[in-house]
């Protein structure tokens, strides 16, 4: 086992604004999204020498396509980062983000690295579909359901609320006030702190003239939260994964688009150029659990 001889600590963070699926950022590639963040969370350090960068670490559920190839390293050239700098994507599923912090800070802890980039990149809007471009499961699936990896949230999530006895009632009312306090933090400027703007630029052809036109607009704010939510509303909804079910397009997480990054020091770095932090990292385990299920996985002692 190895040994860890410092700690590792975030300094900087940003996200975009949360585009639904087919939003407003359906025509906006997830590399410069990615590329975005990225230009963003190192101007907020501008003391550290991006040469000194020993990594950068992108998560993404669906590295295919437009986010395939390896959308860390082009996300980081994009950027402008030092072409020494090098990127590697990573994938595990919903959690792929969360793992790439934790690669980092770990590379950080081991003292492989002084300062890490971590991120995640999605569009949900360039996927034709879950399973992404081309779904070919193995066949053994066919022999032992828990091979399967397709076992989406919303099958689980009507899992759960059947195993913890959760009704369709509470659910929309969960819903409810998740909106309600989301759609108030906005509009109080809780998150603008946290959120890089990010300038959307459409080519569009002009039939009249025959020109092409440059549209532009700046996005600020999350797109998913909405204001005119009701228990009524919610309560018209139809179960979506199952036909006697409880989950629905109105209290199960949207499908979206955006991009997300924090960048990781060691503490050498730390006092080096006077940073302030975010609390140091804890550790990270990860585990596995019976697909149908996952929602309420079990946590290890450590």
């Amino acid at each position: 086992m190895s040994k860890q001889i410092q700690d590792a600590y975030i300094v900087a963070a940003t996200r975009l604004p949360v585009a639904k699926r087919n939003g407003m950022f359906r025509n906006v590639r997830p590399d410069d999204m990615l590329a975005a963040v990225i230009k963003s969370v190192v101007a907020q350090v501008p003391d550290v020498d991006q040469a000194l960068i020993g990594d950068v670490i992108v998560g993404c559920a669906m590295p295919e396509a437009e986010q395939g190839m390896n959308v860390a390293r082009i996300g980081a050239l994009l950027a402008g980062l030092p072409i020494t700098v090098p990127g590697l994507t990573i994938n595990r599923f919903c959690s792929s983000g969360v793992q790439a912090v934790s690669d980092a800070a770990n590379l950080i802890r081991l003292g492989q690295a002084d300062v890490m980039i971590a991120a995640g990149t999605e569009s949900m809007s360039v996927m034709p579909q879950m399973m992404g471009n081309k779904m070919a499961m193995n066949s053994a699936i066919f022999n032992d359901e828990h091979v399967a990896i397709a076992y989406g949230m919303g099958l689980t999530a009507e899992k759960v609320a059947q195993q913890w006895k959760i009704s369709r009632e509470a659910q929309d009312q969960f819903a409810l006030v998740s909106n309600q306090r989301a759609c108030a933090a906005i509009a109080a400027g809780h998150f603008k702190a946290e959120t890089t703007p990010y300038t959307i630029r459409e080519s569009l052809p002009d039939l009249k003239s025959g020109e092409i036109k440059l549209r532009e607009r700046t996005v600020e704010f999350d797109e998913g939260p909405r204001a005119d939510a009701s228990l009524e509303r919610l309560g018209k909804l139809k179960p979506v994964f199952n036909v006697r079910g409880s989950v629905t397009a109105g209290n199960s997480s949207q499908m979206s688009d955006g991009a997300g990054v924090v960048m990781l020091v060691s503490e050498k770095i730390l006092k080096q150029h006077n940073l302030t932090p975010l609390p140091a990292l804890p550790a990270t385990p990860s585990v596995a659990w019976r697909r149908k299920s996952w929602g309420s996985a079990r946590l290890p002692r450590f």
